[in-house]
């Protein structure tokens, strides 16, 4: 601690004078902490720059890693200035409200361009345009914007208001009052009673329950409503609710600052000259709820702003898609192409004014403001036009995208949260996209990360077998043959109503190991004793029947199975734990808890009964082996027998042990772990450091084996997800052995891939030299055997025909061997020819894809354990790591931590630049689901917190490849093609003045009229390319689901990426330049039929932006391949539109292009220019889309095709996946 933290604690005189002493028992200061105190001793105090004094009470020398709270007292509380308890989560008020919102959305680049053209559009001298034409499509998104801000910040007041308001009973002189949640100081004592709110974050001091304990639902915070139980110090129970006792409460509370942690806290409590330890299981958070308790009472630690509630309300990290960060390439290289045009214009302008424009001075005179002398009035009048034209071409830059954009992102997520086919009905559980900003991405995706348990798995456990002193239990044996019975539906379980307190549905089938409890086996008792005692559980009785709150469902499964066992967990209190073992109560002292954390990766409590001291302990086998004593060759083979034969049955193992403890030498550690237990900073660290010193020398008692059987669907999911080319990655805690066989149960590992490798050195020297093997045996198998992997999904074979890889050969993994683990070689292989790659994906591979895919990568698979990992993770063995791992299609991590997790995922991130999603349902996968670029939850057993830092949460697995391959794949499909069609005719629309330009001297006039520029991108056109990126499909989401390989483009970008942005772009400048041309063309020196002259410009800007509004409908009805009433309204209806707003501007309002349009369509010439135009506009549209799907189809356009001409099912698979030649 640092030695401003340590309380030094001054005594502050009254006016007389006095000296300042320091205090009799200064709190835990180290040797030169005290050294430092004697030199300073002399030297006057520095008050801290927070700190107030007052000389009527003592001050506190604080400091910014620690907090000091006096309960009951707010006079010596308020010289720290903690924050009130009073919220405020609004942004703006009635006043601030439109000069901040203002002001932060002019922060936008794209609004900031839009505001500066608006003033260069007030300047005369360089405007050929009324200010309009940019302030209305500007107003529009600032009001749209500011409305919805608006909205959001009034429900924010609201919010506000209402939990400000909320009553509290605080203590004030021994007696409660209430008042306003906002009046809540931090040290008072408030009362609470059943299903209210809790005010802030407190410390809880005495509750109605016994042993002090109380039961919160904390929905509000991590959105679990499973019930939490905390538990008071025993020394503050015992005030219970005596009001007298609680007002005169005067303990000291030193702890933690406000931090965003909720499931840890750190502190002290010094009170009656004794220090308490601090956790977070004897805090209440504010947005709790108190459930079952009568009452409880507790003082105010963190208020208001400071409460974790509020610390966890800030931003979190901003996730861009790739196509994000393409857009903002290319409105950059936007801007400069309209510089460039400017800039041509500019001296195009000058050099016209010095060539022809001076001769127009005898009856056209310059301004004023240009100079006379010709050389010098070109300059400046070129000058102007430069701004001028920056202003009459500024609609090349969208201001409309970016809002578009999140309308179509807005609209698909409520596409995913309305997919029935996503939604739970045991649960109740629907889809949720989380964010509305990532959809397009779930369409790229390369890499998944998963977590097993509860991921793949139901996270349900059931006690399945046991090993217990060597000896196995829970396989049923034929008495007459010998052999293993196979369990199935039909088998009758154990009967164990003998035990009052059974569980009808726990089943059990080997009725040995019951026979051995019945008889009184003391090793089988010991262990289910231990099973009965190691665990955190807490017992509640609910109509007349015990029940158990675990947190987590290994720990629910063993307290069951020893409960049913008939070691039966009765209660828990501060200092004990009872037990009934067959009828008889034991009760034991409880001396300490030594808490599980995925560091540890395991538990023990140590207890006392009958004057004699135990360690209990449970966690991973690996974590428990190294500290067992040594003499215990025997019990420790077989049993590790047992562990290798249950995790090959693909059981989640946990070994336990014990050891007798000494008292003396067990008071000695008690005084050590207390003083940790104070320690205000790295508590956790020492802890650890403690608890490694008295879990050693542990006797072996036994091993569990649990159930966790594969959610529906998952091995169909993976199948179609790696036909879909993308890489799976199984980041799990599970052992080895139990991570390979779930790989096989759910078809991560195959029977026909290449070869299977196993990296599990221990050394940096083992772990490099079994990757330099798996590299040359990948390079072995690529020479001789170039197609390995039947099940690639760009080779082919069975699995990317759609067919299903059945049980074949089954690989010969040795699980022991030190090096390389492998392998199965497979000699015969039916391949897809090369050819086909381009033939199932729609073309070559784009140029800015970042990875090239490798063929051969399908034939591989790696499983790597945990300490292999940390070597493979370093900086000198991470290419190599790369180099192998990249060539397998599957990949299995096993035995890693949430850290490691994360680092795996950045890893790929940042190698590959590959679009990464990470999926889990745990606390432990949170690290792994913020670090991808999507985050996936799945709402299980383990609690929300996997969901509230997810993008997107799902309640299965399978759910998935529905997610991807239909939602995201279509979202993507819909973005790129939106984005392509809107450059089209942005650019089609603007650069229709560059054209103009060259025939009105570069004077910066516009080719249409100002109000339909104001409007184009608002009303004629900005409906039918919103309903295109909302509503369009190329194949149905059955069609999506049943060729996974539609999915493959969005890998290497190939709907839109810089060629295609190129090409659109293009485009639309060959339509400006034949919407242009054309018209003036048939129009120049035109008469009309009773003589009238035609070649007037508002004529020609009419009838160029009749054309333009015709292309463009005809344009995007050519790119709709699902047409919905939707699109009918909004294409046909913004035609229709056109026609009548022109109409009511230029007649009802008297627009300066009255009758204009009117004119025009009463003459043939408007028809046959209009004709004439769009032929030689569609013609080489549609042409080149004929020869592109006649000569290079998409797969997407041969199932389009054969599905229009109705083919069967087999038809089609015929179709896509010709003969192959063997």
């Amino acid at each position: 601690m640092c030695a401003r933290s340590e309380a030094v604690e001054l005594e502050v005189l009254g006016a007389e004078g006095g000296e300042a002493r320091v205090p009799p028992r200064p709190l835990r200061l180290s040797l030169l902490e005290l050294l430092g105190k004697l030199v300073r001793r002399d030297q006057p105090a520095q008050p801290h720059r927070r700190t107030r004094h007052n000389h009527r009470f003592r001050t506190f020398v604080s400091c910014e890693n620690e907090r000091r709270i006096k309960a009951n007292d707010r006079e010596y509380n308020a010289q720290f200035r903690y924050a009130n308890n009073y919220i405020k989560t609004s942004k703006y008020s009635i006043i601030t409200f439109l000069p901040l919102n203002l002001l932060e959305q002019f922060q936008r680049l794209a609004n900031f361009y839009f505001l500066c053209l608006l003033v260069l559009q007030l300047i005369p001298a360089i405007s050929s345009l009324t200010p309009i034409t940019t302030a209305i499509p500007l107003i529009g998104v600032l009001a749209l914007t500011a409305v919805k801000d608006a909205y959001d910040d009034f429900q924010r007041h609201q919010n506000d208001s209402q939990v400000n308001h909320r009553r509290a009973k605080t203590l004030r002189n021994g007696k409660l009052v209430e008042e306003k949640w906002a009046s809540v100081q931090v040290g008072d004592v408030i009362r609470l009673e059943n299903d209210q709110f809790v005010a802030a974050d407190i410390l809880l001091l005495s509750s109605s329950e016994p042993n002090g304990l109380c039961y919160i639902e904390t929905a509000e915070l991590d959105g679990e409503t499973n019930l939490k139980c905390r538990q008071c110090l025993v020394e503050t129970a015992a005030m219970g609710q005596d009001d007298a006792q609680l007002g005169a409460f005067d303990g000291v509370i030193i702890c933690e600052t406000p931090n965003n942690l909720l499931n840890k806290f750190e502190g002290t409590l010094s009170w009656r000259d004794k220090h308490h330890s601090l956790d977070n299981d004897k805090i209440l958070l504010r947005g709790c709820v108190l459930r079952n308790t009568t009452w409880c009472y507790g003082v105010v630690v963190f208020a208001g702003k400071d409460t974790k509630l509020m610390q966890n309300s800030g931003k979190t990290k901003f996730k861009r898609t790739s196509i994000d960060r393409l857009l903002n390439f290319l409105i950059i290289g936007i801007v400069f192409f309209l510089l460039s045009m400017c800039v041509f214009c500019t001296v195009a302008c000058g050099v016209w004014e010095w060539l022809v424009g001076r001769y127009f001075q005898a009856y056209l005179p310059w301004d004023t403001l240009v100079p006379a002398e010709p050389a010098s009035g070109a300059v400046v009048i070129a000058f102007l036009v430069l701004f001028s034209y920056a202003i009459v071409m500024n609609t090349v830059v969208p201001i409309s995208l970016y809002v578009s954009v999140e309308v179509i992102r807005f609209a698909q997520s409520f596409l995913i949260n309305w997919d029935e086919k996503m939604y739970y009905e045991k649960t109740g559980t629907a889809a949720k996209a989380r964010t509305t900003t990532l959809n397009e991405e779930l369409g790229q995706i390369q890499y998944i990360f998963s977590d097993k348990t509860g991921t793949l798995t139901q996270n349900i456990m059931t006690f399945n077998k046991c090993s217990i002193a060597g000896v196995c239990y829970g396989d049923v044996i034929d008495e007459t043959t010998g052999e293993t019975i196979e369990l199935n539906e039909n088998t009758e379980p154990l009967d164990f109503s003998f035990n009052p307190e059974y569980e009808p549905e726990f089943k059990f089938f080997d009725s040995t190991l019951l026979e051995a409890v019945k008889r009184g086996d003391q090793e089988v008792h010991e262990f289910f004793r231990l099973l009965a005692l190691c665990h955190t559980v807490m017992p509640e009785e609910k109509n007349g029947r015990l029940e158990y709150q675990a947190q987590s469902p290994d720990e629910a499964a063993l307290v069951s199975a020893a409960r049913n066992f008939g070691f039966v967990f009765r209660e828990r209190s501060p200092n004990s734990i009872t037990i009934e073992v067959m009828g008889n109560t034991e009760e034991y002292d409880l001396l300490c808890i030594l808490d599980f954390n995925n560091v540890r990766k395991r538990m023990s409590v140590i207890l006392r009964k009958d004057g004699e001291i135990r360690l209990y302990t449970k966690g991973a086998d690996n974590v428990i082996y190294d500290r067992l004593k040594s003499n215990q060759a025997d019990v420790k083979s077989k049993t590790q027998e047992h562990l290798n034969k249950f995790a090959g049955e693909g059981l989640r193992t946990l070994a336990l042990a014990w050891r007798p403890l000494e008292e003396r030498g067990f008071a000695e550690w008690k005084r050590r772990h207390q003083a940790a237990a104070l320690a205000l900073h790295d508590r956790d660290e020492q802890l650890d450091a403690i608890y490694e010193e008295i879990e050693t020398d542990l006797l072996l008692m036994g091993v569990t084996a649990i159930e966790d059987k594969l959610q529906d669907g998952v091995p169909e999911t993976i199948a179609n997800l790696s036909m879909a080319g993308i890489k799976i990655w199984v980041l799990t805690g599970d052992k080895q052995e139990t991570a390979i066989n779930i790989g096989y149960s759910c078809q991560l590992l195959t029977d026909d891939m290449a070869e299977v490798f196993v990296i599990d050195g221990v050394s940096h020297d083992d772990v490099e030299r079994q990757l330099a093997k798996c590299r040359d045996s990948i390079r072995v198998v690529n020479t001789f055997l170039p197609h390995a992997g039947p099940s690639a999904s760009k080779t082919g074979g069975e699995a990317a025909n759609g067919a299903r890889p059945s049980p074949g050969r089954a690989a010969n993994v040795k699980l022991n061997a030190p090096a390389v683990s492998v392998v199965t070689f497979r000699w015969e292989h039916n391949t897809i020819p090369h050819h086909s790659n381009e033939y199932m994906s729609g073309g070559p591979q784009s140029a800015d894809s970042h990875e090239p895919t490798n063929d051969d990568s399908n034939g591989f698979a790696i499983v790597v354990n945990g300490h292999s990992l940390v070597h493979c993770l370093h900086p000198k063995l991470e290419e190599r790591f790369l180099d192998v791992v990249l060539q397998c299609r599957s990949v299995i991590c096993c035995r890693v931590t949430p850290l490691q997790k994360a680092m795996v995922v950045e890893l790929i991130k940042k190698s590959r630049k590959a679009v990464t999603l990470a999926i889990g349902d745990g606390a432990n996968d949170v690290s792994m689901i913020k670090a991808a670029h999507i985050g996936v939850g799945i709402s299980g057993q383990e609690g929300m917190q996997a969901v509230l830092a997810s993008d997107y949460s799902i309640a299965q697995f399978r759910f998935l490849q529905r997610l991807l391959l239909v939602h995201g794949r279509w979202s993507y499909y819909r973005m790129c093609k939106f984005l392509r069609y809107f450059f089209y005719k942005n650019f089609a629309f603007t650069v229709c003045h560059f054209w103009f330009a060259f025939f009105c001297g570069f004077s910066a006039q516009t080719v249409f009229d100002e109000m339909f520029i104001s409007v184009y991108n608002l009303f004629y056109t900005s409906l039918p390319v919103l309903a295109l990126g909302v509503f369009e499909q190329d194949v149905s989401d059955a069609t999506s689901l049943q060729f996974p390989k539609l999915y493959a483009p969005g890998h290497t970008s190939q709907l839109f990426n810089k060629r295609e942005f190129i090409k659109s772009t293009l485009h639309g400048c060959f339509t400006s330049l034949v919407l242009f041309l054309i018209p003036y063309g048939t129009y120049k020196d035109g008469l009309a039929p009773d003589g009238k002259i035609l070649s007037d410009h508002m004529l020609l800007g009419s009838v160029v932006a009749t054309i333009l509004i015709i292309d463009n409908t005809t344009q995007i009805a050519l790119d709709t391949t699902y047409w919905t009433v939707f699109n009918h309204i909004t294409i046909w209806g913004s035609l229709v539109s056109y026609f009548v707003l022109d109409y009511f501007y230029n007649y009802a309002i008297g627009g300066p292009y009255v009758g204009s349009l009117t004119v025009a369509l009463t003459q043939p010439t408007f028809w046959f220019t209009a004709v004439l135009t769009m032929i030689i506009l569609m013609v080489p549209v549609v042409s080149w889309r004929l020869a592109c799907s006649w000569t290079r189809p998409t797969l997407a356009e041969r199932l389009h095709d054969v599905v229009v001409s109705t083919t069967s099912t087999a038809d089609v698979s015929f179709f896509l996946y010709p003969p192959r030649r063997i």
